[in-house]
């Protein structure tokens, strides 16, 4: 959640750990700040609220040294605030040679106990977070006379929960960085160490990056990091080039990054079909599995937040196209039930950024049940991809905004291929897969067809942004994207939003129904119309505000009036769920507009979610 940047040069660093800041501030922003090793004497800055308070603050005095580590907070313990930003910085006894800087990104779960035992120690706590007792440790080590690698070693061992950490030593000019369940990688160039959370922070400082394994500890001083292993061995760090994509994340000539990415969707869902689809063949084209797909008997699904209706829309492909029994679970909720996973063969795990704790614990639960699992990911060195026995690359690229779209889109298209691998595997016949494969070769074109609705969009969003709640209706695999459009419009416009199959109208959200509720129904023409139509039919009837979504067969053969209409392209029923991803995405964005709220940063809420 939190975004960690740490920086050992021949300059000073201060400009620089803001622009990495600038690059982590989707991954929090509640506050942010930065420290700096100057002759022994650590120099702070931090503000509360966007970066640009901070980098307000360091127009006027930017700390000096060579050596620093930053922070953008997404707040667990402690209400976002100046006193609880990061860097955290703690000093046993008053002495200078004792003080530790701390930046986090995680939560300690037995920080309540490890705060009344040094309080027993008369150490006095000036913030509210759990990070506090991580410096306070530290800083009690180094008076015990422990150097800082061992300081912080010895803390380690002592903090239950997951973290990405960063130290700053006033009496060494160090940085050590650790991480247990959240990620980190190391970088280098010439005459720069670097310690990031993620490659686009680190991607303008280094040249080549290497990721931290669970436990690993490194240690950033002089030309070379050192890294430790869990249990202390030093190992040589895997270096890999940075991709020049990694540099390319500006907003170009849109508004927001949430509006670029939409329109990257398009492209991206072309590349991602490029690299799993024959398309001389029009048959679905994938690396040799370490699984046999034929004798597979009962595929899982799990995923969180928008990657979860993601696998909901492809149980219905794997169920209706493979033939296979599927399930799809929120891994939150499946890591701590006790499923009963026998005649499982394949586990498959859904995510944008590879390191959403509660889909990691959930592959690691069904690991220790002996299932094979699959990884569909964005981040190809991400710690699900690792773990994972396979990994399939989404290629939405960076997406910076918190609000999923391009990721959705392209995980949808890799796991649209891959039901058909599975279909080919079952034995369902070429003529049927190359038509739908043909379905899937022409999604970009109809993508870019959707795209040219954007100002008609935006007129209905004007109206939908003065309504306090809305509902969507959808059937068979247009559930997950009623599901998915719900979640959009409130996440960003903060207007209150459900998604509900359409025939459970009747049992219950009917009553919710009057003239002031809009409801957006997702039709397309296809065996289920007529159902959504009646559906649509049922809300008008009692003074609904309806926009029914459809393409020009569905709406031609739907009886009523809608209050308003959206003509969708003619797609195959297969990729619809695809397609109509685009407009409740255009949609909730222009509504977010409407209504004045942050788009890309919408309160509450953050990127990655790499904390339970």
């Amino acid at each position: 959640m939190c975004g960690i940047i740490a920086i050992s040069s021949d300059k000073q660093v201060a400009a620089a750990l803001l622009a990495a800041l600038k690059q982590l501030e989707y991954r929090g922003y509640d506050s942010a700040g930065l420290a700096t090793l100057e002759k022994n004497k650590i120099h702070t800055a931090r503000a509360q609220g966007k970066l640009a308070a901070l980098e307000q603050k360091l127009k006027t005095r930017a700390p000096p040294g060579s050596t620093g580590i930053g922070h953008t907070r997404w707040a667990t313990h402690g209400r976002p605030s100046e006193q609880n930003a990061h860097p955290v910085i703690a000093e046993v006894g008053g002495k200078s040679e004792n003080a530790v800087a701390v930046v986090h990104n995680g939560i300690i779960e037995n920080h309540a106990k490890l705060k009344q035992e040094l309080a027993r120690q008369n150490l006095a706590f000036h913030t509210d977070t759990d990070t506090e007792v991580i410096a306070q440790l530290t800083s009690l080590n180094l008076a015990a006379g422990l150097p800082p690698l061992e300081a912080v070693t010895e803390t380690l061992k002592r903090l239950e929960g997951a973290f990405a950490l960063a130290f700053l030593f006033s009496r060494d000019d160090t940085v050590i960085g650790a991480r247990r369940g959240s990620p980190l990688a190391v970088g280098q160039s010439d005459n720069t160490l670097a310690l990031g959370s993620d490659v686009l922070a680190l991607a303008p400082i280094a040249r080549q990056i290497a990721y931290l394994e669970e436990g690993d500890i490194v240690v950033l001083s002089g030309d070379t990091p050192r890294l430790f292993n869990a249990a202390g061995e030093n190992i040589q760090p895997q270096w890999k080039a940075i991709s020049p994509s990694s540099l390319q994340i500006g907003k170009g000539q849109y508004q927001h990054f949430m509006q670029k990415e939409i329109y990257e969707q398009p492209a991206v869902v072309g590349e991602t079909l490029d690299s799993f689809l024959d398309p001389a063949r029009l048959r679905a084209s994938f690396p040799e599995f370490p699984f046999d797909t034929g004798s597979l008997r009962k595929v899982l699904l799990s995923a969180c937040g928008t990657a979860y209706y993601a696998t909901v829309a492809a149980q219905y492909w794997i169920e209706g196209v493979a033939g296979l029994p599927c399930s799809a679970e929120i891994a939150s909720e499946l890591r701590y039930r006790d499923p009963a996973l026998g005649g499982t063969d394949l586990a498959v795990f859904v995510s944008q950024s590879g390191e959403t704790m509660d889909t990691l614990e959930a592959a690691r639960m069904v690991a220790r049940a002996g299932v094979s699992r699959l990884a569909v990911v964005n981040q190809g060195e991400s710690t699900l991809a690792r773990e994972c026995e396979m990994s399939l690359l989404t290629r939405a690229g960076a997406e910076i905004g918190v609000a999923s779209t391009k990721a959705f889109t392209t995980q949808l298209a890799l796991l649209g291929c891959f039901a058909l691998e599975l279909a080919r595997a079952g034995g369902v016949s070429d003529e049927r897969l190359r038509a739908y494969g043909s379905a899937l070769m022409e999604l970009p074109s109809r993508l870019y067809e959707a795209l040219t609705l954007d100002e008609r969009v935006s007129a209905i969003a004007a109206d939908i942004s003065r309504a306090r709640h809305a509902l969507y209706l959808g059937r068979g695999a247009m559930y997950p994207l009623a599901l998915e459009g719900a979640l959009k419009l409130k996440e960003i416009s903060y207007i209150h939003a459900e998604g509900y199959p359409g025939g459970e109208m009747k049992h219950g959200p009917l009553a919710l129904v009057d003239d002031e509720m809009p409801v957006i129904v997702l039709a397309p023409s296809g065996p289920l119309f007529g159902k959504i139509a009646s559906n649509a039919e049922e809300v008008m009837a009692r003074g609904g505000r309806v926009l029914l979504i459809s393409d020009a067969e569905g709406l031609a053969s739907f009886g009523g009036e809608p209050e308003w209409v959206l003509e969708m392209p003619s797609c195959d029923v297969f990729v619809q769920p695809i397609l109509y991803a685009l407009p409740v995405q255009l949609l909730a964005y222009y509504a977010a507009c409407h209504r004045g709220t942050d788009v890309d940063q919408p309160r509450n809420l953050a990127k990655s979610v790499t904390v339970e």
